[in-house]
């Protein structure tokens, strides 16, 4: 992801854009009642869903802006009939796809179907390393009993899985037996998603991290990553500023990541509207799935044009419209900061990302990371 600099008055600073990975919410049907959920799923029936023919033609278009990762999720995904019939489809157009489930509803049966497409990994939502506060924070007893047996499943059809870990004040104290059991059932990777209180997800602000205890928690990743090697892989999702951790780092210790898997490499913090966006069960694009601003509709359009004209990516793909100490870091090319945590807190998706506690040296830097 390259910047660019424009004429004019004022300074531009262009990321140019580059589709690495969508995430798809094909259902908002869900079998569980989840604390932190985003779309405040529940298991009812959700009217005007993308029909299966629009899923099609949406890969079709995707297909016409690059090849990204697919990210099937929802909801639950495997709450949708023909959630194998739209897998299909995109592998079949060689397009990588995952699958972001709770794990719950994985069996044998399901397991080798989705092996057999083939998916290439099922991220799998565990966020307490104990049955009682998992069926808790999950709204439903027996949740990680069901989870870790989904998780057996897809192992045993040999199924990548990664553990989605959602980081609060509740759990935080846990992370070190969440990865011991990431490790224990196999896992390829363990990311741990940094809370934006959105959705249901709002009555959690009371156990939201602090931004110091973000800070400690971003650097407890980082530790165990240069410790674990290959083992497996962190990538902090909503933790933009982990960009700016690592670099902070490396300089410390004159080390580069340069060595690293290329598969595994994080390329930039904040990717909405650059490198990801999020689809809506009903088309609506936004930024991403925490970002509640809609960037257009494939309803009224194609995905091609959203991706290429939508006023809301221009914005975010300029830099220099970074509002706050995040338009005068020197690390905002390669952090950008969260812009949903920004809009949350603010309601300007352009405001400084507020749980982030450095403070740039100069303004204005002209020296982007």
């Amino acid at each position: 992801m390259s910047t660019e600099s424009t004429g004019g008055t004022k300074h531009q600073e262009i990321l140019t854009p580059k589709l690495q990975l969508v995430a798809w919410e094909l259902t908002r049907s869900c079998n569980l009642f989840c604390a932190h959920c985003r779309g405040s799923a529940t298991a009812d029936s959700y009217d005007d869903e993308l029909t299966t023919k629009e899923c099609f033609n949406l890969i079709d278009q995707i297909l016409e802006v690059g090849n990204p990762i697919i990210i099937l999720t929802g909801g639950e995904p495997l709450c949708r009939p023909d959630i194998m019939e739209i897998a299909k489809y995109a592998v079949s157009k060689e397009l990588r796809v995952v699958m972001g489930t709770n794990g719950t509803l994985i069996t044998e049966d399901i397991a080798k179907q989705l092996k057999e497409i083939p998916v290439s990994r099922v991220g799998i939502s565990l966020d307490f390393p104990m049955p009682k506060l998992q069926d808790d924070f999950r709204g439903k007893e027996g949740a990680f009993e069901a989870a870790i047996t989904g998780i057996a499943n897809a192992r045993n059809a040999g199924l990548e899985v990664q553990i989605n870990s959602t980081v609060t004040k509740l759990n935080v104290d846990y992370l070190e037996d969440l990865l011991s059991l990431a490790l224990e059932v196999g896992a390829v990777a363990l990311h741990p998603f940094m809370l934006v209180p959105t959705g249901r997800g709002k009555g959690l602000e009371a156990v939201e991290l602090s931004p110091e205890q973000y800070e400690q928690t971003l650097h407890w990743i980082y530790d165990k990553q240069k410790e674990l090697g290959d083992r497996i892989f962190f990538k902090p999702t909503d933790a933009p500023h982990y960009l700016r951790v690592m670099k902070q780092r490396q300089k410390q210790e004159q080390e580069s990541a340069g060595n690293c898997n290329a598969k595994n490499r994080i390329t930039r913090g904040c990717l909405a509207g650059t490198g990801f966006c999020f689809v809506s069960y009903q088309g609506k694009v936004k930024g991403c799935g925490y970002l509640d601003i809609e960037a257009g509709d494939i309803r009224k359009g194609t995905f091609a044009q959203v991706w290429n004209n939508s006023p809301l990516f221009q914005r975010l793909r300029d830099l220099s419209n970074l509002k706050g100490k995040c338009g005068d870091c020197e690390y905002r090319r390669i952090c950008g900061g969260c812009r949903a945590r920004a809009y949350e807190a603010t309601g300007d998706c352009l405001e400084a990302e507020p749980y982030c506690i450095y403070e740039p040296p100069v303004k204005n830097t002209a020296n982007l990371e």
